[in-house]
C-alpha cells in the first residue's frame, strides 16, 4: 500500500484547516525543492506559519509538520524554519495531533494516518500508531490539552475558531 498523498485529496480541505489554526499551506510545483523540508523531499517542510507541499508529499507528513506548528504559540512560528520541534514530549504529542487532524479532512481520516504513519517507518512501543495513540499517549492527549488543543475525555479537537 502507498501512502496518501496531497493529489490524493482535495488539498482545499487542508488548506481551510490549517487556516484555522493561523497556518498557510503553499504548494510547490512538482519536482521542485520543498523549502524547510526536515526529511527531504517529497516530505513537507516548515518556514514560519507557513507549511510547503507537494502533489507527492504524505498526507501524514503535512499533517505532523503543521502539528508541530499549531502547537507553537503563534509569537514563536516566525522563527521556525525546517525543524521545529523542542522536546521529546511535543513530538509525542504532534503524533496524536496529527491523527485528530487527519479525522478533520475528509477523505482521509485517522485510522489512513495510522497506517501511513506505521508504512513510513514511525515506532512506537506498543508495535503501532494506533496503538500509541489508542493506549499509551496519556501524556502526550495531556500535553496537548494543557495547551487547549484538544479534549482528553472526548478524544478530539478543540475547535480552533473558539
Amino acid at each position: 500500500m502507498s501512502v496518501l498523498t496531497l493529489s490524493d485529496i482535495d488539498h482545499g480541505h487542508v488548506a481551510a484547516l490549517l487556516g484555522a489554526y493561523g497556518l498557510q499551506l503553499v504548494h510547490v510545483d512538482d519536482g521542485a525543492p520543498i523549502p524547510g523540508s526536515y526529511w527531504g523531499e517529497p516530505e513537507a517542510g516548515l518556514v514560519g506559519a507557513t507549511v510547503y507541499a507537494r502533489a507527492d508529499t504524505p498526507v501524514h507528513s503535512l499533517l505532523h509538520e503543521a502539528a508541530h506548528l499549531i502547537v507553537l504559540p503563534p509569537e514563536k512560528r516566525s522563527a521556525v524554519h525546517t525543524d521545529a520541534t523542542d522536546s521529546v514530549a511535543e513530538e509525542d504529542a504532534v503524533c496524536v495531533l496529527q491523527s485528530l487532524l487527519g479525522d478533520a479532512i475528509p477523505g482521509v481520516g485517522a485510522a489512513r494516518v495510522f497506517a501511513d504513519m506505521d508504512a513510513w517507518g514511525y515506532t512506537f512501543r506498543l508495535g503501532s500508531a494506533r496503538a500509541y495513540v489508542e493506549q499509551d499517549a496519556t501524556e502526550a492527549w495531556e500535553w496537548l490539552a494543557r495547551r487547549g488543543l484538544v479534549d482528553v475525555e472526548s478524544k478530539s479537537l478543540v475547535d480552533p475558531t473558539v
